[in-house]
């Protein structure tokens, strides 16, 4: 419905060396959402006071945008979200491990390493 994933991911990293782009891993921002903020700041040349960024952790946080009609999708009509997606799920990391079986992890391990090949293993920082 929405094309291919590894399609979607070249495009955008193959731009990430360019001055004006910033790659991001969930990942990434779960560990150290706060570092992440600054990073995006820092990125943007923005400075940010005490209170202000931690508004933006309280606003940004899973919990608070999961209840924001403005972020979590239940304002998309349900027909166009295919087979019932839920995008925002659990809000952790490496929940997969807990709906592929290992064959499937495997196949797409398989996929994964032929889609993306040209890309230093270590720009993917999932487990």
């Amino acid at each position: 419905f929405y094309g291919s994933w590894f399609e979607h991911i070249r495009g955008w990293l193959s731009m990430r060396e360019w001055d004006n782009f910033l790659v991001l891993y969930y990942e990434d921002m779960k560990k150290d959402t706060k570092g992440t903020i600054k990073k995006i700041c820092d990125f943007l040349g923005k400075k940010l006071g005490p209170d202000e960024l931690d508004l933006v952790l309280k606003y940004s946080s899973f919990e608070v945008m999961k209840e924001n009609n403005m972020s979590n999708f239940s304002l998309i009509k349900s027909d166009l979200l295919p087979n019932g997606l839920n995008l925002m799920r659990k809000g952790t990391t490496g929940d997969w491990k807990n709906h592929f079986t290992v064959a499937q992890a495997e196949a797409f391990n398989k996929v994964f390493q032929e889609k993306m090949t040209g890309f230093p293993p270590g720009l993917f920082p999932w487990e």
